[in-house]
């Protein structure tokens, strides 16, 4: 029981730091101009609808 307590706390944990890693990439990718992102292959849509954060620094 105490394992999969922890298991299941360190698994969010871990699931958390992902999503705010990937809003901090989306919003420092809104900062590229249009065209570098299409060389990437995505949009400012696409990023605007994954739901971008934009960060100071």
């Amino acid at each position: 029981m105490a394992n999969s307590f922890f298991r299941n706390a360190f698994d969010r944990v871990v699931a958390a730091r992902e999503r705010q890693a990937s809003r901090y990439v989306t919003g420092a990718l809104m900062y590229l101009d249009n065209e570098t992102l299409a060389t990437l292959g995505t949009s400012q849509e696409e990023l605007r609808r994954k739901g971008a954060t934009r960060y100071v620094f």
